[in-house]
């Protein structure tokens, strides 16, 4: 597994983190691990949609209807 070290995170945000760890019963670093395959996930289900869709379309995608699957997929 690889070592991410990130400098210059704004204290405000380290306090947000520590926070929802207390509150997950989870160490800070179980905590940003977790906050990050989420994101990664959220964005792999979003490709994944847009991919399902391209299959099903009979006509070239238009550029408007994939920055709607983009917005739909964000929370």
């Amino acid at each position: 597994m690889a070592i991410l070290t990130v400098r210059n995170v704004p204290e405000d945000i380290i306090k947000t983190i520590k926070a929802r760890a207390r509150t997950n019963g989870r160490s800070m670093e179980q905590e940003i691990r977790s906050i990050l395959q989420s994101v990664a996930m959220d964005r792999q289900s979003a490709c994944d949609q847009i991919e399902q869709g391209w299959k099903r379309q009979t006509r070239p995608t238009r550029r408007k209807e994939v920055d709607a699957w983009i917005r739909k997929s964000r929370p």
